[in-house]
């Protein structure tokens, strides 16, 4: 069953669906690519492993309380001591959340020259670790951009998530988008390309260059995401009957349950 929404599907954005979304998207554009870049260039997976911080809120999300079924009350017989005196334990005085360190698998996109093996352009799915405010992850995935932006290498960013800081470019992405795709071209690197994108928008064909003197090929991310959401079965555990995680704006509530009832006829 397709995606009822008519572009990114914001229900995909949840932790427990989002690191398999992340992986699937990238083999996916590589498959795409990997048609139309023939003989001259190859489209190659580049992953690495990642330790991320998550906040409060996204690990309540990740880690939900437990729910446990509730039992006949029975008063517990008091535990004794050597000496038969009753042992009274003492209450936690404090209660306090666990911040943990989670791994994440990132992959990178990389098309290179078939006969040089030379770098040409990067395609990066940002993640959760990369848009973490302040964070060891977010420092690191701005260092290797600094590195791609300071090479004779293409940069295409992908950002389909919600939440979490936006790259940095100026002017910056549009507030009322959310989500965006940043094109930095090798030949012109202070003229980045930008792509904002609404939640009712479908996803754009959008280029990735190659080495001179040859043309952009297309890169159709509406037809990868719905491609992903149909092979990998979201819809058989994906419940919309939920608000999804991030919540939504008012108004993008109502136009989500238009959309969601829409589909149910």
């Amino acid at each position: 069953m397709p995606s009822p929404f008519p572009g990114m599907d914001p229900y995909l954005e949840h932790p427990h669906f989002y690191g398999d979304l992340h992986q699937n998207l990238a083999v996916r554009l590589a498959n795409q690519l990997g048609a139309v870049l023939r003989p001259k260039y190859v489209a190659r997976l580049i992953p690495r492993q990642m330790l991320d911080r998550p906040d409060e809120e996204e690990l309540r999300v990740m880690f939900p309380d437990v729910a446990i079924r509730q039992l006949p009350f029975v008063k517990p017989e008091p535990l004794l001591a050597g000496g038969g005196v009753a042992l009274a334990i003492a209450p936690a005085p404090m209660k306090a959340v666990n911040i943990m360190r989670v791994p994440f698998r990132q992959v990178t996109v990389e098309i290179r020259a078939v006969h040089t093996g030379l770098l040409v352009a990067a395609i990066e799915i940002l993640s959760p670790v990369n848009k973490r405010m302040e964070s060891d992850g977010q420092e690191a995935y701005l260092r290797k951009r600094d590195g791609l932006l300071g090479a004779s290498v293409h940069l295409l960013e992908i950002d389909l998530l919600r939440r979490g800081e936006r790259l940095p470019v100026n002017p910056p992405i549009p507030a009322a988008a959310d989500y965006a795709v940043v094109l930095s071209r090798a030949d012109a690197r202070l003229n980045a390309e930008i792509w904002p994108i609404a939640l009712s928008d479908p996803l754009p064909v959008i280029p990735v260059p190659l080495l001179p003197p040859d043309p952009d090929v297309p890169l159709d991310l509406n037809a990868a995401i719905r491609s992903i959401y149909e092979r990998a079965g979201y819809d058989l555990d994906l419940d919309y009957s939920v608000p999804p995680w991030p919540p939504l704006t008012r108004t993008q509530s109502i136009w989500a349950e238009s959309i969601l009832q829409a589909g149910k006829k």
